[in-house]
């Protein structure tokens, strides 16, 4: 009877540190590789800074292209702009221009 009652008062203690030493383990796992712990929001933030360098080169490739329209679009039409358009479109070249053409 003394015997079970000191295994139980030993075992009984051991076993509850056991489990909650098991549960923080798998909680801590979880928290650095788990779908929303810390090696998922290294890759997300890598992601969106990627997404962000996108986004900035077509914000800035757009700002290109609204300045070559606005050009086209204004009163005083920039000539050196026309006449690269209408080369392009015409297929037409200058007689001075030196044309490499692309097998």
């Amino acid at each position: 009877m003394v015997v079970r009652r000191r295994a139980r008062a030993l075992l009984l203690p051991l076993g509850l540190y056991a489990a909650s030493i098991l549960a923080v383990g798998y909680f801590l796992r979880e928290a650095e590789s788990g779908s929303r712990g810390l090696q998922a929001k290294r890759a997300l933030k890598i992601q969106a800074y990627n997404l962000q360098q996108e986004l900035d080169a077509a914000k800035a490739d757009r700002a290109e292209w609204e300045r070559r329209v606005a050009l086209l679009r204004s009163d005083q039409i920039d000539r050196d702009l026309l006449e690269e358009r209408a080369r392009i479109v015409l297929g037409r070249v200058h007689p001075n221009d030196v044309v490499i053409i692309n097998p």
